[in-house]
């Protein structure tokens, strides 16, 4: 495979969006444009034209039980906001696309076809003067039909104890400092496990060493190296996990998406869940 050339045509550049910014702003569903944050304040400040903007906290999980969207919640927010099932939707967000990759998931999950990542994100779209508004865009709402759940894609805690059982790949992206148990958050961000420390066997391979200083994904050739050199490659079942699912997300883009390797699955329960569990066991300081 050739350098930047990815496995599936899931990633388009902030010019291409740019290029086609009428088509995203048109009342016709063809085409939307969603930017997804931690929080809209940044979104209701300044955003790409014609973008929607989902809040990651309120919008894109179940508040009571900390967990994805119902299959019902799914449609009514989509098609709520103008997109159908056949809509093109290019995401985008924060922190080089943490959130925009976790609803990426989140859309494969509920089986939609067409949807991609604007890489770089909202920092890239911002850096380099693309045209912004604070308009936000009113569409019309139409029906949203959800062809999942696809499960193939998903982790949940009896697949970490089955990995550990059997010595499968466990990919933490977390910082050193998180996976050695020395924070349980990144700075300023909230606490949400109760112990720190690892899943035992986990390779520690940071979100951040997936993409260049501006936020756009590394080559083909890159990321294949970076996760190879760990003992992580395509012929093994790969579970991804952070702390809320996020930025294991941008892991499982890297690897199930980019490099096309069909068995990597995101566990979205990940340290919130793991660390919080009575008996669970866990690792601390660097791994072996």
């Amino acid at each position: 495979m050739p350098e930047n050339e990815y496995a599936k045509d899931v990633l388009v550049t902030a010019d291409w969006v740019a290029d086609n910014l009428d088509a995203f702003q048109a009342a016709d569903p063809e085409y939307r444009l969603v930017e997804v944050d931690v929080d809209t304040e940044a979104y209701e400040d300044a955003h790409a034209p014609g973008a929607i903007g989902f809040n990651w906290e309120t919008q894109l999980q179940d508040q009571t039980t900390r967990d994805i969207l119902s299959k019902p919640d799914f449609e009514a927010l989509l098609g709520d906001h103008g997109i159908t099932e056949d809509s093109t939707v290019v995401l985008y967000g924060d922190n080089s696309n943490w959130f925009a990759a976790y609803t990426y998931w989140q859309f494969k999950y509920y089986g939609h076809e067409d949807v991609r990542l604007m890489d770089g994100g909202r920092d890239y779209w911002l850096d380099n003067d693309y045209p912004l508004t604070d308009e936000v865009p009113d569409y019309s709402a139409v029906e949203y039909a959800a062809r999942g759940p696809f499960e193939s894609i998903r982790a949940y805690k009896e697949d970490v104890d089955l990995a550990i059982d059997r010595g499968l790949p466990l990919v933490d992206v977390r910082s050193p400092e998180e996976f050695r148990g020395e924070i349980l958050a990144p700075p300023g961000l909230q606490e949400t496990a109760q112990r720190g420390g690892h899943v035992p066997g986990a390779k520690n391979i940071s979100w951040a060493a997936t993409v260049n200083a501006d936020g756009t994904f590394k080559s083909a050739d890159e990321l294949r190296d970076l996760y190879e050199s760990e003992g992580v490659d395509d012929d093994q079942n790969v579970i991804a996990y952070c702390r809320i699912g996020e930025r294991s997300s941008i892991a499982w883009f890297a690897m199930h998406e980019l490099l096309g390797w069909d068995d990597v699955v995101n566990y979205d329960g990940s340290w919130t869940e793991w660390g919080n569990l009575v008996g669970a066991p866990v690792e601390t300081g660097d791994a072996e």
